[in-house]
């Protein structure tokens, strides 16, 4: 078969547990460049947290922010943004700190706001990102703008009851999923990352056919349905690994380098 173009997930997927790129991950990338297959980036983070990827890994391409809410250039010039409601955005933060979740807003391609820095998974964020939230008392009147809330909760059975209850209440309006357990991610309808893959696919005139993706999360089976090839990592669940073509490796175990390995592979 044809693969013109991989598309891959971050965090989980294309980095380490320590948020690091691999030798054995730039060695797969620069494999892909020789062998004349297009690469290119999606994720739950903002523009500014896939910056510091950008020349490590040689990238041309539009980089797919907010889970597809965001489309970017290599430089973090907008070509495409997707923000949620002005009327949806206060239901859905009332319903998440409701349901005990602690809550973030991303406003734009900068902003990035908490009700908390000490909350769970801020520091781990900030080391993600590479940038510190705005600490606000509310977020009260924050409209205009809204690409992305972040429902956030150790307790993965809360994640999932918040993620029900948002699509119950908003419906169709917007995406509801979770990258990480303990990350429920609510963007608008037209941002997810099957909406990447077809973004892209016009972008390079490549069928979809012809992209393969690569991805852990639940964020990234989206993504996985519309692509003509689909490899889930080993340290993703059951339910992701289900819905890829392949599974490979953990990303700490090079899975992301033996992902590529199949993916040439089929390339004949």
């Amino acid at each position: 078969m044809s693969v013109r173009l991989v598309l891959s997930d971050v965090d989980g997927t294309l980095l380490t547990s320590d948020k690091t790129l691999a030798p054995s991950t730039l060695e797969a990338v620069a494999r892909l460049e020789a062998a004349g297959v297009a690469f290119a980036l999606t994720s739950s983070r903002p523009p500014r947290g896939l910056a510091a990827l950008v020349d490590p890994l040689r990238l041309r391409l539009p980089l797919g922010a907010f889970n597809g809410g965001m489309m970017v250039t290599p430089d973090l010039a907008v070509e495409f943004e997707a923000a949620i409601e002005d009327r949806h955005v206060g239901p859905i933060v009332e319903d998440l700190l409701a349901r005990g979740l602690s809550v973030w807003v991303y406003q734009g391609s900068r902003d990035w706001y908490v009700l908390d820095r000490e909350g769970p998974h801020v520091e781990r964020e900030v080391h993600a990102v590479g940038f510190e939230p705005v600490v606000l008392d509310s977020f009260e009147g924050l409209r205009g703008d809204v690409v992305k809330v972040v429902g956030v909760s150790d307790d993965p059975e809360r994640v999932a009851g918040a993620e029900a209850s948002v699509r119950e209440r908003v419906g169709e309006s917007v995406s509801a999923t979770r990258s990480q357990a303990y990350y429920l991610d609510v963007t608008d309808s037209r941002a997810h990352k099957g909406a990447v893959v077809r973004y892209l696919s016009d972008h390079l005139g490549v069928p979809v056919t012809d992209i393969a993706t690569v991805g852990d999360g639940g964020n990234d089976v989206d993504m996985f349905a519309v692509s003509g090839v689909s490899v889930a990592m080993g340290n993703a669940t059951d339910e992701v690994r289900s819905a890829a073509t392949h599974v490979t490796t953990s990303h700490d175990d090079d899975g992301f380098a033996g992902a590529i390995e199949t993916i040439l592979a089929l390339r004949g």
